[in-house]
């Protein structure tokens, strides 16, 4: 019997565990439940002790965000499977049966992600990971079931099991053996697209990432940064690029960065079309920091970087707004 702990990251989200933890705690029986509390000056710890005794909970000294929050608590936490879970997703009946299947059934599957649909739209598919997340040649990441901002509605055409490229931190499942081994997440990252960059270290060392489409959480989305802050905007930029950097094979660095730079260019005129000055000013931001921090995160380098296809296709970007391709599965590899 595999040791499942469910952990639940905490920021002053007394409201969001008032709303969600019934339905972690009801249909997370073959689990232990701790909330990991990120320094919390809500009455979140308070709540807890009161309506959650059975919950254990595990108290940061700061507020290291996502990456460092999960560094600074699993160690204290005693499990084989680590399910690092948003504090804003409802779970379903039976959710955990087809992820424990998916362990036991294949050794080298280390990471796995459920189906994520919309809280708030509980029949189309989650912005955050929806059916499995993928990168195009130059980073930009997409998911089945979602292009950017396009979000299909789930008809069961994702009710499979296949390997993929990265699992959404919303509700990702990974071994805790492997998570020691790839000494966690990145901290510089702080929040977003630290999993991305996660499943690539775990895919240069020949681990498999999974979706699993039998298990179903509804993601509300949005309730530490919603796509409307420039902060999102900074952190989602700088840190792809923190990813390309680190797991790049080494012939492909610099001339994928180099491109990878216009193309965020591009990204930035068109903000300024939109009237998006604030998120303009968040890519600019994002590449000073990223041109500040190059050394320190180039030393981070994987000595075997993953050198397969990583990438789906050559570009999403392309793809979304000159072929106009808005649903997963009309892709064209190439």
């Amino acid at each position: 019997m595999l040791k499942i702990a469910v952990v639940i990251l905490n920021w002053n989200g007394e409201a969001l565990l008032e709303k969600f933890l019934p339905s972690v705690t009801e249909f997370s029986k073959e689990a232990d439940v701790y909330v990991a509390d990120n320094a919390s000056t809500d009455g979140s710890i308070a709540f807890l002790k009161k309506n959650y005794p059975g919950i254990g909970i595990v108290q940061n000294s700061s507020n290291g965000g996502y990456a460092k929050g999960y560094n600074d608590a699993l160690p204290h936490i005693e499990a084989d499977i680590y399910c690092l879970l948003n504090s804003d997703v409802e779970v379903t009946k039976d959710w955990l049966a087809p992820i424990i299947k998916e362990f036991n059934d294949n050794p080298l599957t280390s990471i796995v992600q459920p189906k994520i649909l919309d809280y708030k739209n509980k029949t189309q598919f989650e912005y955050a990971g929806a059916a499995g997340g993928y990168i195009d040649k130059f980073g930009y990441p997409f998911c089945r079931g979602r292009i950017f901002n396009e979000l299909e509605a789930d008809n069961g055409q994702y009710n499979d099991v296949r390997e993929i490229f990265w699992a959404t931190g919303a509700c990702l499942f990974i071994k805790a053996d492997v998570f020691r081994e790839l000494k966690g997440f990145d901290p510089d990252y702080f929040a977003h697209q630290e999993e991305i960059d996660l499943c690539w270290r775990a895919k240069n060392k020949g681990y498999k990432v999974y979706y699993v489409g039998e298990s179903e959480v509804y993601h509300l989305g949005g309730s530490t940064l919603s796509s409307m802050n420039p902060k999102k905007t900074f952190l989602n930029f700088r840190n792809s690029l923190f990813s390309l950097v680190k797991n790049l094979p080494g012939p492909k660095v610099f001339p994928i960065i180099l491109i990878r730079m216009v193309l965020d260019g591009l990204a930035a005129l068109h903000f300024i079309v939109q009237g998006r000055f604030k998120h303009f000013w968040a890519i600019v931001q994002a590449h000073f920091s990223f041109y500040r921090n190059f050394r320190k995160i180039y030393k981070k380098r994987e000595k075997d970087c993953y050198t397969g296809d990583y990438y789906l296709i050559k570009s999403i970007v392309w793809a979304y707004y000159i072929n106009h391709v808005k649903n997963f599965n009309n892709l064209v590899k190439d």
